[in-house]
């Protein structure tokens, strides 16, 4: 007979689906038990809804029944299949890279010529990510680095994790530090009515200090890693990028001119990328045709055929099928939410809670506020239609600066984009790591950068930041 003891030793962590399946649940739960509510929302000059802050008002009761929530699933795969045939496209142009040589090849020529200073690699590219996040709203965009990445950390005698981490870690610190990012800070402050650019020094300020933590928290957790492999997190998770190759064996592999020109054919989609979204206003549509386009092109200057390079991206699809289609399962949550009518209230009943509170507990609010908010509205410029026409008037009734406000929601809105599962199901699928691990490793930090958070807040605050 197995004891107590022995049967909770057997016991294993649920599925990422199942975690965010028992998420929704919850949250359709919800709307039977949250009061509707919603604002009135007209169009402003630049075509973006937003909620009138004092138009707020219950409506009938509209909870979603188990149908509804299934189908909320449906409905999440249809809204974001933009997302999820840039996953494919993305990783496709990847797996090609690994099909032709180029990027084993390539990654033993790098670590080679690197040898005595790889560890920076991640800090410098973790920068790299932060600015272009910070300044023109990089983020999604980055998905097809990943499996990279990830392939760098194992090679260089870490882990997948910290590859992974080095990419998500770096883009989301500094898209949350906004300094110019147009999908965050440039809508928010329209809606908000402060100049555009404004407030710009206090917010590279930010950057660099959130940055600097994230780089030196990934680096803390590599050199552990390195010196002491058995306290790897994800020691038991095989990675799709680890071909069980020595670093040795890598850095002995050829890199013909062939492989070395299709590494240019990728360098060369990566400044087409940064351009058309700077440039033309290119999003994950046309990121996706550039990377089909560019899977065609790599493999047949690899030396394979059409009927092969289809196959391979076939092949790769089925690889990170999982994180694609997480992305649509956790964007059911914000449909049930939605079709519930709870959005509206929940944020009506956090923002009133602020009211008549001093002037630094109100600053400190108002973040905790819209990272509790993020949670029900991930997406950055929907956060900030939703928020900032209560938040800009709030922060005037308790004395606050509405460039305070606008630094409040960046940051509620950015940074818990690393710790909600609303984002996090996405990118543990992408990087194959099971979420309870990545929580082991970034609630930490996480909280180190709400601590952080608050600090500056005050500090902006304290010094009439506008």
């Amino acid at each position: 007979m197995e004891t107590v003891k022995e049967k909770r030793k057997k016991f294993e962590f649920p599925h990422t689906y199942v975690i965010i399946g028992i998420i929704l649940v919850f949250v359709t739960v919800l709307t039977y038990i949250i009061p509707a509510g919603q604002y009135q929302r007209v169009e402003d000059a630049d075509g973006q809804m937003v909620v009138l802050s004092d138009s707020f008002e219950f409506i009938e009761q509209t909870p979603v029944g188990p149908g509804g929530m299934v189908m909320a699933i449906v409905e999440g795969m249809v809204q974001s299949a933009d997302i999820i045939f840039f996953i494919f496209f993305a990783y496709g142009l990847v797996y090609m890279l690994i099909e032709t040589g180029a990027f084993f090849g390539g990654m033993g020529a790098l670590i080679k010529k690197m040898r005595g200073k790889e560890w920076l690699i991640f800090p410098v590219f973790m920068a790299l990510l932060g600015v272009c996040g910070s300044t023109f709203g990089l983020y999604e965009e980055t998905y097809g680095l990943l499996p990279m990445f990830i392939g760098i950390g194992i090679a260089m005698g870490y882990d997948g994790l910290v590859g992974g981490a080095a990419v998500v870690l770096g883009v989301a610190t500094g898209f949350a530090a906004a300094t110019l990012n147009p999908f965050t800070i440039g809508i928010a402050q329209g809606i908000a009515q402060v100049p555009p650019g404004s407030g710009l020094v206090f917010r590279i300020v930010c950057l660099i200090l959130f940055e600097s933590l994230a780089i030196g928290y990934l680096i803390f957790y590599a050199r552990r890693v390195k010196a002491d492999p058995a306290r790897s997190i994800v020691k038991d998770v095989t990675f799709s990028m680890d071909e069980g190759m020595s670093r040795e064996q890598m850095e002995a592999l050829p890199f013909t001119a062939r492989q070395k020109g299709i590494i240019g054919l990728f360098v060369l989609t990566i400044g087409i990328l940064v351009y058309g979204t700077t440039q033309l206003g290119w999003y994950l549509p046309q990121l996706s045709a550039l990377f089909l386009v560019m899977s065609f092109v790599v493999g047949l200057v690899g030396g394979y055929n059409l009927s092969q390079v289809c196959v391979f991206l076939v092949k790769a699809s089925s690889e990170v099928i999982f994180g694609a289609l997480a992305v649509g399962v956790a964007r059911s949550m914000s449909i049930v939410m939605e079709q519930g009518n709870i959005t509206d209230t929940v944020i009506y009943y956090l923002t009133n809670m602020l009211q008549g509170l001093p002037r630094e507990v109100a600053a400190v609010g108002m973040v905790l506020v819209q990272n509790i908010i993020n949670f029900f509205i991930p997406s950055g410029s929907a956060n900030a239609a939703v928020t900032m026409p209560i938040m800009a008037p709030l922060a005037d009734s308790v004395g606050l600066s509405r460039q305070i406000a606008v630094l409040a929601y960046q940051f509620g809105d950015g940074f818990s984009n690393i710790f909600w599962p609303t984002s996090v199901a996405t990118e543990c699928g992408l990087m194959g790591i099971p979420i309870q691990k990545w929580y082991k490793f970034v609630t930490p930090l996480f909280g180190m950068m709400l601590a952080l958070q608050m600090i500056m807040i005050v500090i902006a605050t304290m010094i009439n930041y506008s």
